[in-house]
């Protein structure tokens, strides 16, 4: 038994991060301190007035420890990195991990190219960004392309060098076809140093080049070339009219400022580009410990996941540890970054804009959660009406399995609570007693399986006097939906009844054309209309169900095949395996991959290069 008083007083007058650790030894929240003496002692002061979620988290610690720094910035870090790693309940955590766009110029290469990328790493690339709006970044490249064509193929094209016959992209333009030395290094590289102009916000600049340019063009009574250069500046003219000038600094900036509604927090932020609004993004959270340190932490944790570090970061009041923050980005940037309060001018009122976009946006969650609440009630009503259920079926539990011909057998249990998906109580099976394509047998196994581990964990946490609720297993569904038939629904009846439990169970049948047709319950096909919200929950579910399975077996399957492949490969053992796999994601783009980027690969040496790219070279031949 963890003995608190004896553990308090032993606490340092020292910095470091402390560690709080429920009953079952899972990390449920991570800290930091200047002092951990008296840091953790305020959590359990009985004086101490806390929020209902800090006063959730304190009544679910049944231990803590703590690991000393030497600095408070050692601390800082310490702490950011032990969050990310074990995500605890009750910190901030960013559940977005979207990775945004960047426009990608390869001054790298020869002939340099311009892609969009998701990645920003130390290439020797240039890049701009990042780009909230994915379809804003390619109508940017297509307008880019359409003024200056260069080249989009990969292959490594030398200046002299005809490497093959131009592509279509030449045919229609849309390419100066360098594989042809039909353009000097010189003019091509002067194209991309306009493209850098208009990317980096400097299109006024490259505006008045391009007048300077035509007009000399006119008085060579050179007209047709003037005319052509009059068309890129129309072009450019409207490409800078769909970016909005927000800041008169002209400089990368990213603005934060966070509302706090009622029972959550909405933090916006702004991504300013040259001076250009380029998007916004905003995050909800509401495990909030201490309302002075939100920002301080979402800031860390939002910097932690970003490739690109802006020079100046705009939030809206003073933090704790500010200075340390600074040094923290500007290490992890390589050079300084400013962390600024403004008090007056326009950054306040950016910070006001942000301010009232975050308080729109829990107003729109609200309203859009609103309408789902009253949307899904309706559903699960109109369900419990169906069936004739004696409670209300707030939690449901879906099965499903997914094999071909009998390999790699899995099935899947998905759950929707007050008809929506409960992704953390989802869960993935894969089949161990059943050879063969059995679905019925493996059916049988999963919920049998599924259900005594729930039984377990229910005897284990009543004799530690632990609501069941805290465990993975041991909250039971109102209802369960089997994807297929009577005779699935029959095993999960079977298994349940040899357990003493009592859940009702249905199918969820489909047509023909493999859609949702409706359910079986009672041995009886149950008449569902088609655009109620009780049919249109039903076929979510269904189609979640089969989504998760299929996901899973199509996973196994492709690990099973990859391990095949490159394991035939003479010099390529795990860890080379491993860093390729992570380097280009899919066998297929590894297939393709040039002698010249397999050497890129971390692990890789020319020999090992070769043999990976003569092995596919041969499969192709083979193909072929």
């Amino acid at each position: 038994m963890f003995d608190f008083e004896e553990a308090l007083k032993k606490l340092p007058d020292s910095p470091g991060v402390y560690i709080m650790k429920n009953s079952e030894g899972e990390i449920i929240y991570i800290g930091k301190a200047v002092s951990l003496k008296n840091r953790v002692r305020q959590y359990f002061q009985n004086s101490r007035k806390d929020s209902p979620k800090v006063a959730a988290m304190v009544s679910h610690i049944a231990e803590f420890e703590y690991i000393l720094t030497d600095t408070e910035m050692e601390a800082l870090i310490l702490e950011c990195n032990l969050i990310k790693k074990h995500k605890p309940k009750y910190n901030i955590l960013l559940k977005d991990d979207k990775h945004y766009p960047y426009i990608k110029i390869t001054v790298n290469e020869e002939y340099p190219r311009i892609l969009i990328t998701r990645k920003m790493i130390k290439d020797g690339s240039k890049y701009f960004g990042p780009y909230t709006d994915s379809y804003a970044v390619k109508e940017t490249i297509d307008a880019v392309k359409n003024i200056y064509p260069l080249r989009s193929c990969s292959q490594q094209i030398k200046y002299g060098k005809v490497v093959s016959r131009p592509c279509l992209n030449y045919q229609i333009k849309r390419c100066l076809a360098p594989c042809q030395g039909n353009i000097k290094r010189e003019d091509y590289m002067n194209i991309v140093k306009d493209i850098i102009l208009l990317l980096s916000g400097k299109d006024g600049e490259l505006i008045e080049k391009l007048k300077e340019k035509m007009q000399e063009e006119s008085e060579k009574l050179n007209f047709e070339a003037a005319a052509a250069t009059r068309d890129k500046i129309i072009s450019i003219q409207k490409i800078q009219q769909k970016q909005k000038i927000i800041s008169s600094s002209f400089e990368d900036e990213d603005v934060f400022a966070a509302f706090k509604g009622i029972d959550e927090c909405c933090m916006e932020v702004f991504f300013i580009r040259s001076g250009k609004l380029l998007g916004r993004e905003n995050f909800f959270f509401d495990n909030i410990e201490d309302d002075e340190d939100i920002i301080s932490q979402f800031l860390l944790r939002f910097y932690e996941e970003r490739d690109y570090i802006p020079k100046k970061i705009i939030i809206q009041d003073e933090i704790p540890n500010m200075e340390e923050i600074e040094e923290y980005l500007s290490q992890k940037k390589g050079a300084k970054v400013y962390i600024h309060t403004p008090k007056k001018g326009e950054k306040v009122k950016l910070i006001k804009m942000a301010e009232k976009n975050a308080e729109s946006a829990i107003e729109q969650r609200k309203f859009k959660m609103d309408k789902e609440r009253e949307s899904s009630k309706g559903a699960l009503d109109e369900i419990a009406a169906i069936l004739e259920l004696k409670n209300y079926p707030k939690r449901i539990e879906a099965f499903d399995i997914s094999n071909i011909q009998g390999t790699d057998p899995v099935a899947s249990m998905v759950v929707f609570e007050d008809g929506k998906p409960k992704n953390k109580d989802y869960r993935r099976f894969k089949i161990k007693t059943v050879e063969g394509p059995n679905d019925y047998k493996s059916m049988e196994e999963v919920i049998r399986r599924r259900f005594e581990r729930g039984l377990r964990e229910r005897e284990e946490l009543q004799k530690k006097e632990i609501n069941y609720t805290e465990g993975k297993f041991s909250v039971f569904p109102d209802l369960i939906m089997m994807d297929g038939g009577g005779g699935q629904v029959n095993i999960a009846l079977k298994v349940l009844n040899e357990l003493n439990i009592s859940i009702p169970v249905c199918g969820m049948v489909k047509d023909e054309k493999h859609r949702t047709r409706g359910l079986i319950y009672n041995n009886n096909e149950a008449e569902i209309y088609k655009e109620s919200n009780a049919f249109k929950l039903i076929a979510r579910i269904q189609d979640e169900a089969h989504r998760f399975a299929i996901t899973y077996h199509r996973s196994l399957r492709s690990k099973s095949i990859v391990s095949s492949v490159l394991d035939e490969i003479e010099g390529i053992g795990p860890k080379r395996k491993r860093e390729l796999l992570k380097y280009y994601k899919t066998i297929d783009a590894i297939r393709k991959a040039p002698i010249e980027d397999l050497k890129k690969v971390e692990g890789m040496n020319e020999k090992s290069a070769e043999a990976v790219y003569n092995y596919f070279r041969e499969y192709r031949d083979n193909i072929d």
